[in-house]
């Protein structure tokens, strides 16, 4: 085998699954907060995934992938258990800083759920008291819940329709742990960019430190192409070699998202042309099999 196996696969939901690869290397190497670059085949495109979780005994580095564009729909129809990633480079990106915090909040929306497990662990283990609050759209799509409870004090599950916990976006789970707990040092935040926001808003009137992940504007992962150019105070940083964490309250979301929308007419032909030559595919199939 000239590739990297995939040793599990397992799917949460139509479009989110998750990747257990084995790379004894990667895995001793990982830290929280940092990323790799995956390639599923030789002509496929290079896409930056943040590292869910890793396993330095078993040499294994857990991938969580949702299915939105045209390179993660084709994961998901081509890596199963037992199959080969073309290229997977890392670990890349600056490791989460894991400080002195004595008590944090560690907050994942969506995507951003896998990401945050890594830290919430990470904290736990220098010996804080960790408050996890996730957030999903509803009951179905909750994962790992297990997972975060082993690591964390206290679990805030929150769903947009309050069929798991409690109903509301993760910025009403932070509202409740900070009520209940005044001396909350550090919030960490990964999701979507406009869930970001939404908690460094929450947290600023505060004056809680607030770090979040700027993973969506990552492109190549070398700093070469410019593409993560984000605006953090008066300076200019790139996300995927000064980042991907940054202070929350520094970060101009104006800029990150008018950035991430440069690209969507493009990402859109591109799944069409992708969706179009798999039907193609599927047709000549089912011809060949008369």
């Amino acid at each position: 085998m000239s590739g990297f196996l995939i040793a599990a696969r397992e799917d949460f939901s139509d479009t989110t699954f998750l990747l257990e690869v084995h790379h004894p290397a990667m895995a001793r190497a990982a830290k929280p907060g940092q990323f790799v670059i995956v390639m599923t085949h030789a002509q496929g495109e290079r896409i930056p995934l943040t590292i869910a979780d890793f396993d330095r005994e078993k040499g294994i580095v857990t991938l969580v992938i949702q299915a939105v564009g045209k390179t993660t729909r084709e994961m998901r129809d081509l890596c199963q258990a037992g199959t080969e990633l073309y290229g997977l480079v890392g670990p890349m990106g600056e490791p989460s800083h894991i400080g002195d915090a004595r008590k944090v909040i560690c907050v994942g929306g969506g995507l951003g759920v896998a990401p945050i497990f890594p830290q919430a662990r990470g904290f736990k283990e220098s010996g804080a008291y960790v408050i996890g609050v996730v957030g999903f759209r509803n009951r179905d799509l909750v994962f790992w819940e297990d997972k975060f409870r082993a690591c964390c004090d206290e679990l805030i599950i929150c769903t947009d329709d309050g069929s798991a916990g409690i109903k509301g976006l993760v910025t009403e789970g932070i509202r409740m742990a900070v009520e209940q707990h005044p001396d909350i040092d550090e919030v960490v935040a990964i999701g979507p960019p406009i869930m970001m926001r939404a908690c460094v808003e929450t947290t600023r009137p505060l004056g809680i430190k607030t770090m979040v992940s700027l993973n969506p504007i990552m492109v190549d992962g070398t700093g070469m192409c410019g593409g993560c150019r984000v605006k953090i105070g008066d300076k200019i940083k790139f996300a995927c070699v000064d980042g991907p964490d940054f202070d929350g309250h520094e970060v101009d979301f104006d800029d990150l998202m008018n950035r991430l929308r440069r690209f969507k007419e493009d990402e859109k032909l591109a799944i069409e042309r992708w969706s179009e030559n798999c039907r193609q595919k599927a047709l000549a199939e089912t011809a060949d099999g008369r």
